[in-house]
């Protein structure tokens, strides 16, 4: 069985690498300068699979700092890259639930 970090990426359009910043979960994005941004149009858009799998590879090459690096699709017809699919819209809009006040996360219950 081959490693899932040796598998070949099939590339059928245009993809970045995304991952997660391990200090506060911030959806993140690999740049063109080997860099980090949390903005899409920021980051390096790639169209071969030899391209996607160099960018992948240096971003898991940075495990401390990242978690779960992928190829995720984005759509380039509004002349800057959007998420391409789903579950990319998804994650760069944020949360789907509301999330608890700031004051609500402090609350402490004495038994």
């Amino acid at each position: 069985m081959t490693s899932p970090l040796h598998q070949k990426i099939k590339v059928t359009g245009p993809v970045v690498v995304t991952a997660n910043r391990l200090t506060d979960g911030a959806v993140i994005y690999r740049t063109a300068s080997g860099q980090w941004t949390t903005e899409l149009p920021g980051a390096a858009v790639v169209t071969t699979s030899d391209a996607a799998m160099a960018l992948l590879t240096a971003a898991r090459a940075e495990g401390v700092r990242v978690v779960d690096a992928y190829v995720a699709p984005v759509d380039l017809s509004h002349g800057k890259p959007r998420p391409g699919n789903l579950r990319e819209r998804i994650r760069a809009a944020g949360p789907t639930i509301r999330l608890p006040a700031p004051e609500a996360a402090n609350v402490h219950v004495c038994a």
